[in-house]
């Protein structure tokens, strides 16, 4: 897991976040070559969309990721990603899927995303401080 910030012409960024979603209705279907597979759905579809897997898990009913990903992605265009095409792919490549979800819906309605990241509330409070306090610069207006 590297620390490093993204960099760009004109930016410098480290977004991360924890993202989790569940198969449709629960059903514990993401085991054996199943699990295997979505895996490596999942790694390759971050790999190409320059997005990088900090962790993970593919349980029997759901997958967690915690990723750091490009400023100019979307948490919900990521999402849209990798569940689509994993969905995609698992249901051509299984016709056991395919049965048992019907309607082509392999993954749950929505899903749960938290930002993470290698600050704090307190440090960026700390930060905010120090620049409504500094005496040699009265250009400083304060947002309240």
């Amino acid at each position: 897991m590297t620390q490093e910030n993204r960099k760009g012409h004109h930016t410098i960024t480290r977004l991360t976040v924890h993202i989790v979603w569940v198969t449709k209705y629960r059903y514990h279907v993401l085991k054996g070559d199943i699990q295997i597979r979505c895996r490596e759905l999942i790694i390759q579809t971050c790999d190409s969309e320059g997005i990088e897997i900090l962790s993970g898990v593919v349980s029997k009913d759901h997958v967690h990721v915690h990723m750091e990903y490009p400023p100019t992605k979307s948490i919900s265009d990521v999402v849209k990603r990798l569940k689509g095409r994993s969905s995609r792919i698992l249901q051509q490549e299984y016709p056991t899927l395919k049965q048992r979800y019907w309607g082509r819906h392999f993954w749950a309605s929505g899903y749960g995303a938290w930002s993470t990241g290698n600050i704090t509330d307190q440090m960026v409070q700390d930060y905010l401080e120090h620049h409504r306090s500094d005496k040699s610069d009265n250009s400083n207006f304060i947002l309240e």
